[in-house]
């Protein structure tokens, strides 16, 4: 792909909003593949996961970004300040919110983040309601201060996903790509491969458990026909670890099995994964076990 540096749109596009607004799933529909993991929980994207999207005529980095919650712990202060770097680069904010949640909410959440930059409110999961609801939340947003204009979408069916796109490029300013034309994200294969185990979980447990459990992905081979993974599963309690490991190893081997497919199709690979849960009390309080696990 040839650049025109002097007509490229180029910036960075970053996705703020409440816990489940949808943002991980409209970062995956720009993208059109799966960057984010998606999960019907609350505070599943904990990390600031940038997807790149390049064409012809522009490059967008597009940033996902933790849902803003009041912090309770370290762990969720970390999230925070990768909502906070997202808030500094920023050539354009995203501000998503889910039709149906509490609108004077997300105003109070948007108005508190001073943006400095064009703003997009973006109304999403529009297929779920009524047109006569959509029209009331556009005219909502519409006079407050942040807004430049408001989009409509359903980020899971795609609708709307294309004109939003155009509307982003109008406010990007011109300027030499910051990515090659191939590159998608800036995060490695190792980071994902956590991820889409971490998904597996979230998918699989209720309660505490999710929340509790991070994964650290300690060995990643290529081998001649296929690729070796080794993750700890981190959980905070012995009792946890008993859940997560199932009786006779039942759960382990589930989580394992439909994370490794998941994780072939990403890596377009065979895999072959290897999983052990290690109990390390208080992680999410813990400063070194943070860094360790990639909450820096």
């Amino acid at each position: 792909m040839q650049y025109n540096s002097y007509t490229l749109k180029t910036g960075f596009v970053n996705i703020f909003g409440k816990p489940n607004a949808g943002k991980s799933t409209l970062l995956n529909a720009v993208m059109g593949e799966k960057l984010a993991i998606v999960s019907s929980k609350v505070q599943t994207t904990r990390h600031r996961i940038k997807g790149i999207v390049t064409t012809d005529a522009y490059q967008i980095i597009f940033s996902d970004t933790p849902g803003i919650i009041e912090p309770k712990y370290r762990l969720h202060e970390k999230m925070m300040q990768a909502v906070k770097s997202s808030l500094e680069d920023a050539d354009v904010a995203l501000l998503l919110v889910d039709v149906k949640d509490n609108w004077e909410e997300c105003d109070a959440i948007f108005s508190t983040l001073k943006l400095q930059v064009p703003a997009i409110v973006v109304v999403n999961k529009i297929d779920k309601v009524a047109a006569a609801k959509i029209e009331e939340a556009v005219a909502f947003f519409k006079q407050k201060p942040y807004c430049r204009q408001v989009a409509v979408i359903s980020a899971l069916t795609n609708k709307g996903v294309k004109e939003l796109l155009d509307a982003i490029v109008v406010l990007l300013p011109e300027g030499e790509p910051f990515f090659a034309a191939d590159e998608i994200t800036d995060l490695s294969e190792r980071f994902f491969v956590g991820e889409l185990i971490r998904e597996k979980i979230f998918e699989l447990f209720e309660e505490e458990i999710p929340y509790q459990t991070t994964v650290l992905v300690n060995e990643f081979k290529q081998k001649s026909s296929l690729i070796k993974i080794g993750a700890n599963i981190i959980v905070q309690r012995e009792t946890q670890k008993a859940i997560i490991i199932g009786e006779g190893g039942k759960m382990i081997k589930k989580i394992g099995t439909e994370a490794r497919k998941e994780i072939e199709k990403f890596v377009g690979s065979k895999v072959f994964l290897e999983l052990f849960v290690k109990v390390r009390p208080k992680w999410r309080e813990n400063d070194l076990f943070l860094k360790e696990y990639g909450y820096s």
